[in-house]
């Protein structure tokens, strides 16, 4: 999701029931396990992919035992020859927003069925490739829990792009390259971050009522529950009082 409500869906992530939990997991452990064969290394040293798929789990505290494991059956070939696939979906949500979808897959032909089930029964729509795919520019984006000065002036450093000020924090905009760069130097220079990964970046937001905004979460939140779902992005830019459940 996109601007203010970042913070907001990480804590919806972390805490999401057993259920949800495992279905989290399971997700990264698929990006991994493509992201391993894809890259043809195990080493998140020399395969980028591999270090966001890592990183991307860490922060949802997927166990390292789970991680480890699932890099080592993927370099050996294991998981029953499952050969993931990178796919991407348009669509529209209600008030005239534009969602984004990445998504993993061994077949093709049962995700994009699934993905389109939930818009015709959520209220959205599917598009056509390149229907919203401009509105969004791949970024990385790191969320630092300390807006001090300091922090401002350390992540400019570092090779920030952008900084958004919030009450919980920073929020900072880096090159999709310069992602791991600029986190390890705002780590060299004291500050621990709450989240590193590579995002959708809208160009612009669409303000959206209460109501739908929750018609919007719910065509989320069911996305998302698609086993071939990785991420899902918005340009909604949703109400400050909205309650997330």
């Amino acid at each position: 999701m996109a601007g203010h409500n970042k913070w907001s869906q990480i804590k919806r992530k972390k805490g999401a029931n057993d259920k949800k939990r495992s279905a989290i997991i399971s997700k990264h452990l698929r990006a991994i396990t493509a992201a391993v064969r894809s890259g043809g290394s195990e080493d998140p040293s020399g395969n980028l992919a591999l270090k966001n798929a890592i990183a991307a789990a860490k922060t949802d505290t997927v166990p390292v035992d789970n991680i480890n494991n699932a890099i080592k059956r993927a370099a050996g070939g294991s998981d029953s020859g499952q050969d993931f696939k990178e796919v991407t979906y348009e669509g529209y949500g209600p008030g005239g927003t534009a969602i984004f979808i990445e998504a993993l897959t061994d077949n093709v032909n049962r995700t994009v069925a699934d993905v389109r089930a939930v818009f015709n029964k959520r209220g959205g729509s599917l598009g056509n490739s390149g229907s919203v795919a401009w509105q969004f520019e791949k970024k990385g984006v790191i969320l630092l829990p300390d807006a001090s000065e300091q922090a401002q002036e350390a992540a400019i450093e570092h090779g920030a792009e952008d900084i958004q000020i919030s009450d919980d924090g920073l929020e900072i905009t880096t090159d999709p390259t310069e992602l791991y760069a600029v986190q390890d130097g705002l780590a060299s220079a004291g500050f621990t971050t709450e989240n590193a990964s590579l995002s959708r970046i809208p160009s612009n937001t669409v303000a959206v009522n209460a109501e739908d905004a929750a018609k919007l979460l719910r065509i989320v939140d069911a996305l998302e529950e698609l086993d071939d779902v990785q991420n899902v992005f918005t340009n909604a830019d949703l109400p400050e009082d909205l309650i997330l459940d």
